[in-house]
């Protein structure tokens, strides 16, 4: 099961990578703001749609959660902003990858210290290694 979720999670990948340089295009057509909005309308729409017809919990849920637990919905606004903005200047490769490395130093310091809830993980020399040596591709795909 693990393994089939890691092949899911590597098609997602995939699908930001097509999300990003579909993003760029709408933002080069319709500006930058404008597409990142456009994005979060569309797909605002079809989760709606998605939790109106395949959805167990309870929306109404959201009013009693902590409400920095909230704020996901703005970092991925920043995120699909971000990207509408960066991958017509750098392209999609240096764009993911840079993404990606700002996600990898983040989320080892958050399975360093178990934020929010999560699974404490400690940081050692393997992860720091994969750290260096993503930092190493993205200097290598921003080089020209």
């Amino acid at each position: 099961m693990k393994l089939l979720l890691m092949f899911v999670t590597v098609i997602a990948g995939m699908a930001t990578s097509i999300q990003a340089s579909i993003n760029g295009g709408l933002g080069k057509k319709v500006g930058v703001l404008e597409g990142a909005f456009i994005s979060f309308l569309i797909g605002t729409i079809a989760l709606f749609l998605f939790q109106l017809f395949f959805g167990k919990g309870n929306v109404l849920q959201m009013f009693s959660v902590p409400k920095w637990q909230l704020l996901g919905g703005l970092l991925g606004a920043f995120y699909v902003f971000i990207m509408v903005l960066s991958v017509p200047k750098v392209g999609v490769a240096t764009s993911i990858i840079a993404i990606i490395s700002g996600q990898l130093v983040m989320s080892a310091m958050i399975d360093h210290f178990g934020l929010f809830g999560g699974k404490q993980i400690p940081f050692d020399m393997k992860r720091m290694m994969g750290i260096v040596l993503l930092f190493g591709a993205l200097f290598l795909f921003y080089k020209e």
